[in-house]
């Protein structure tokens, strides 16, 4: 039997987890496991891209970062744009995008057409990052908002794995240098199912009560909950001005401003150590155990795949172990620990390159430290806080500026990095990439107050004031 709820606030804080419930949250994590599917298997793809294409150096860097480009214009604009049109609505729509320039991706037919292709994938990828987070945010039970939002970006590693698993397929049953046009066609399949079965999906009730749909509102509670609203309203105590009172500007008000700082800047120096620890990754993979290789280049890519993909399984863990610490520890402890990890693990990989002699233990043992404690902490943490710190009517819209930041990072380290490690060799640039995570702890700490004020606690609490 149908209970009464007080305000639309009660009845979806204290609901149990309903089939719909793990419905919603699932085709949100499916978005974000296509990014982590979609960039991996690019850089399974991109060797043989190169030689079908015969890329020079400059084109196969600009092709491997477009769609992080993309990304970055994705986040910033389509944001904004979510809070204005609606979750379920940009949802549908920028996965149709990612399915069309999937498919143009794998039809590319010059290095042109592929960057233009990639970009505008990039664009379509980033935007799931504010609406799969706000989504989430907006329809579950207080207590579990935290876990499953983590869960969900956890889809982003499993995405990892599974890109390498296909790519491996694809160049077992295709080992020639056209083999990419299959790799990058491979997320069409996945991607228009999450798209045709996220077309059931409903609106986000909060999003529907910010604009004044307070029957439709009710309506989608009742889905979740099985709560007849005695008010389709929220309390008066959390109610916010009305949505279109606020816009990006907002972000950088007095009342905003220490709180778009704490969630984008911490990003942006995250993805520079991120992208950047990544670079050497095929480095050290080959110097642990695929010499053997040499002069086979697709036994090469085979190799460094299955290698990168057993490492990648550290990225797993950690997003376990973040899951299984959130509700105990909170965001803000995690994210400082998480940093703390992330430089630790870097310092130990230039003090074991320093010499002329490498400690491959040693290096092999600070990669794994950073991977493990920057899904346990930063890599979690930062898709988290701007959903659980900004109000609804300016949560995407704050998540999607901290995402974008986010992919200037990634820019940065994958543009300026190599040429600073050319100059300044690789523990000098490790140990910048150290500073960079120090940086994220700092900003972290200072501004850890505000966020706690607008709703994010240290533990056992999942924003409930941030929500209305």
């Amino acid at each position: 039997m149908a209970l009464a709820a007080d305000n639309l606030n009660d009845a979806l804080d204290s609901a149990s987890l309903t089939p719909l419930h793990w419905r919603m949250w699932f085709l949100s994590a499916l978005g974000i496991f296509l990014d982590g599917f979609d960039l991996f298997i690019l850089a399974v793809a991109i060797p043989l891209i190169t030689r079908d294409f015969a890329l020079t150096p400059v084109w196969e860097g600009a092709i491997s970062s477009a769609a992080v480009a993309g990304a970055f214009l994705g986040a910033f604009t389509l944001g904004a744009i979510t809070d204005r049109f609606g979750r379920r609505t940009v949802f549908i729509v920028n996965l149709m995008t990612f399915l069309l320039f999937a498919a143009l991706s794998a039809l590319a037919w010059s290095p042109l057409s592929l960057l233009i292709w990639r970009f505008l994938l990039g664009a379509a990828v980033g935007a799931d990052y504010p609406i799969a987070a706000s989504y989430i945010t907006e329809v579950m039970p207080r207590r579990l908002r935290n876990t499953m939002l983590v869960a969900a970006f956890s889809f982003q590693a499993i995405g990892m794995v599974a890109g390498a698993a296909i790519g491996l397929l694809v160049l077992a049953a295709q080992p020639d240098e056209t083999a990419w046009r299959w790799m990058l066609g491979a997320g069409i399949v996945p991607a228009l199912i999450v798209a045709l079965f996220r077309r059931s999906l409903p609106e986000s009730p909060h999003w529907l009560l910010a604009h004044g749909h307070q029957q439709q509102a009710a309506d989608v509670c009742r889905l979740l909950t099985g709560n007849q609203l005695r008010h389709a309203t929220v309390d008066s105590t959390t109610v916010e001005p009305p949505a279109a009172r606020f816009g990006i500007g907002s972000l950088f008000s007095r009342r905003f401003l220490p709180i778009t700082i704490l969630t984008a800047a911490p990003w942006f120096l995250m993805d520079i150590a991120t992208y950047g620890i990544g670079l050497f990754t095929p480095t050290i993979i080959a110097a642990l155990a695929f010499s053997e290789t040499k002069g086979d280049w697709i036994a090469a890519d085979i190799a460094s795949t299955e290698g990168t993909a057993l490492l990648d399984l550290l990225l797993v863990v950690g997003f376990g172990l973040n899951i299984l610490l959130i509700a105990r520890l909170g965001p803000l402890r995690l994210q400082t620990v998480g940093f703390v990890g992330m430089a630790a693990g870097l310092a130990i990989t230039a003090a074991a390159s320093a010499s002329g002699a490498v400690n491959l233990a040693f290096v092999f043992l600070g990669f794994v430290v950073f991977n493990l404690l920057m899904n346990l902490g930063p890599n979690a943490t930062t898709y988290l806080l701007p959903a659980a710190a900004f109000p609804t009517p300016l949560r995407a819209t704050g998540h999607g500026f901290a995402a974008s930041a986010g992919k200037l990072g990634a820019v940065v380290g994958i543009f300026l990095l190599p040429i600073f490690r050319a100059n300044a060799g690789v523990p000098t640039t490790l140990l910048v990439l150290a500073g960079a995570c120090l940086l994220g702890l700092a900003i972290t700490i200072a501004l850890r107050s505000h966020a706690e004020r607008a709703g994010v606690h240290p533990a056992h609490r999942s924003m409930p004031d941030a929500v209305a």
